[in-house]
């Protein structure tokens, strides 16, 4: 189960993204210190040999920086989501001119909705989180675009956390990084599980790329859990990001051209 990417696509935040969706208690994130972790988090994708497509801000979208929630990009398709939040539906249409160039594209449609970020891609298996943002008619329809190009899927309830993604990472060698919350789900079965510490859930939201793992900084306790896998470990401030509900998931559409 490879996670190799040779592309990223990414936007930068705009002035405004402090006007964004957020349920943080993290304090007011700051632009100019977003603007650096967000440059370095660009910097370290291109390390990895992956060219990245950098995209305008998009003032009125506050939250469009979050680029992976408006598409689920697979070997075969990209889906074109339809986000669960109303401020956010639009960010979509300039996805896809982008994504067009590499992939044919399919659309979530009405009463359907999905964002990126409950859609945890593991091989040609797929786990897709039914929550505040994903509907269950949202996941059905990805789930059918997924079957008809030899795919699997799994819905799984979102209790806790914005999307799956935000408790539900695959490190590689057939493993997931879980939260407590999700180490038992049946749908896991299978897999190996590294289960986070109860202090530490915040790391859950991690990137594998290319035989790295790049996580977020400050959590000491999960990159001593990581050295089981013997990859060589990232780890980025995303610090503001967090801040608003994001991750390093979040700020970008990777796949392999």
């Amino acid at each position: 189960m490879s996670n190799t990417f040779t592309h990223a696509i990414v936007r930068r935040p705009g002035e405004n993204f402090a006007r964004g969706l957020t349920t943080s208690h993290l304090g007011r994130p700051n632009y100019e210190l977003m603007l650096r972790q967000h440059n370095a988090y660009i910097r370290t994708l291109q390390s990895l040999d992956l060219e990245v497509i950098v995209l305008d801000p998009e003032p009125d979208f506050p939250d469009a920086y979050f680029v992976e929630d408006t598409a689920v990009v697979t070997p075969d398709v990209a889906v074109i989501t339809k986000p669960g939040a109303k401020s956010r539906q639009g960010e979509e249409e300039t996805i896809e001119p982008v994504l067009v160039r590499y992939r044919d594209t399919l659309r979530i449609q009405d009463p359907g909705t999905l964002d990126g970020g409950d859609v945890l891609m593991v091989g040609t298996h797929f786990f897709v989180g039914i929550s505040e943002r994903t509907n269950q008619e949202g996941a059905e329809q990805l789930g059918r675009i997924l079957e008809e190009t030899g795919n699997t899927w799994a819905a799984i309830p979102v209790e806790a956390g914005l999307h799956l993604k935000s408790s539900v990472s695959y490190v590689g060698q057939n493993t997931l990084l879980v939260t407590e919350g999700f180490a038992d789900r049946d749908e896991f079965k299978g897999y190996d599980r590294i289960v986070l510490d109860t202090n530490e859930e915040d790391a859950a939201n991690i990137l594998l790329i290319n035989d790295y793992i790049i996580m977020p900084k400050g959590f000491g306790g999960t990159r001593k859990k990581l050295e089981i896998l013997s990859l060589e470990v990232i780890e980025l401030d995303v610090s503001e990001a967090r801040k608003m509900d994001g991750g390093l998931t979040c700020m970008s559409l990777r796949f392999k051209a």
